[in-house]
């Protein structure tokens, strides 16, 4: 463990040269099964693959039932994380609750409650005092910070080691309440010529991120850049722009970074996008780091004004990455296909 957590000490961005080839770093990334754009291995369809099929809709990894009683709807999602839980169980869980809880939000429903299981704890290893401790004070702390009610916590330990060695890992479900199931803000691009915005700060950040483990091949890095006061600044100012009706579609930033957010978002209706890079910060970082705290949003054009002056009174940061195209894909002016390109091929 010692040798591990110096080597995470030792790490920084200025160890892994820059690419000169994004698009060779994206093509690469998208036979990497953990990203969701093409991940046809995690989803218990019996239909056939298609490429309509990809993204799976606007609900993505958010299921909403509507309980028939009453007429109240309930959103659920379910989240895991093993990255450190062993070196630091605290932050590694109030990274994943916030993450729940980001997701939720960009929909428009209001996460109430989680429960969480944490797995995979050797019974004879002294650290999993240590794991089993920090997780629970981390999910306390971000239940406190989400005003989440905690209906479940459990452990379960393994007692035999036949298996070999498996990291502990923590697995949150989290509910929320859908106030109307007609208004809700999916994660789908809607139109050509929108505005796409990112909100949240652009840090030089790519630890623990699929980039950095699947195309350089380093599985031991520093948890991602994280905060969760800022975290929590930035879901109330989604909360109060959903309220004022200034976006079109909102996804969180997550796995493969800014990048494959956008893919994500651009491909269930067969659109593309044209964006700038951040100068002030690495071109692999911006497009594939899994920072936390960061928002895709969506914003029509007539109402763009209006979200600035928002954004800009409140003092949120936010970054203006550019526009929604017919289904060209370009970045700081180069062109890189466009998204069927980008759909593998069947």
């Amino acid at each position: 463990m010692k040798d591990i957590i110096q080597q995470e000490q030792e790490f920084t961005i200025d160890s892994i040269p820059e690419p000169s080839d994004i698009g060779n770093v994206i093509y690469s990334l998208m036979v990497n099964p953990n990203l969701s754009s093409i991940n046809y291995f995690n989803d218990f369809k019996e239909s056939g693959i298609s490429p309509e099929l990809i993204g799976d809709g606007d609900n993505q990894e958010i299921g909403l039932i509507e309980i028939e009683e009453s007429g109240t709807n309930m959103a659920i999602s379910t989240h895991a994380f093993h990255h450190h839980l062993q070196y630091d169980p605290q932050k590694a869980s109030e990274i994943l609750i916030s993450r729940a809880a980001r997701k939720m939000l960009c929909m428009g429903t209001k996460p109430v409650a989680i429960s969480a299981f944490l797995y995979h704890i050797n019974f004879a290893d002294p650290n999993g005092q240590y794991i089993a401790s920090g997780a629970k004070a981390g999910l306390e702390n971000a239940a406190e910070k989400f005003n989440l009610k905690i209906s479940d916590k459990k452990i379960r330990f393994d007692h035999f080691t036949g298996h070999g060695p498996v990291p502990p890992t923590l697995i949150v479900s989290m509910v929320g309440v859908v106030k109307d199931k007609n208004k809700l803000t999916t994660h789908a691009f809607k139109e050509k010529g929108s505005n796409i915005f990112l909100m949240g700060r652009s840090v030089d950040d790519i630890g623990s991120s699929e980039y950095l483990e699947f195309f350089h091949g380093i599985a031991d890095s520093p948890l991602p850049d994280f905060s969760i006061d800022e975290e929590l600044k930035i879901q109330q100012a989604l909360l109060e722009l959903h309220e004022m009706n200034l976006v079109r579609s909102a996804s969180p930033v997550g796995k493969g970074g800014l990048f494959f957010t956008l893919l994500r978002a651009a491909i269930p209706n067969g659109l593309g996008f044209d964006i700038t890079t951040d100068a002030e910060t690495r071109m692999d970082s911006f497009l594939f780091g899994e920072a936390m705290g960061r928002i895709l949003l969506e914003v029509d054009p007539k109402k763009e004004d209006d979200f600035v002056d928002f954004m800009t009174d409140r003092k949120y940061p936010f970054f203006t990455l550019g526009h929604i195209t017919k289904g060209e894909i370009r970045i700081d002016d180069k062109s890189l296909g466009y998204i069927d390109k980008m759909t593998p091929a069947v």
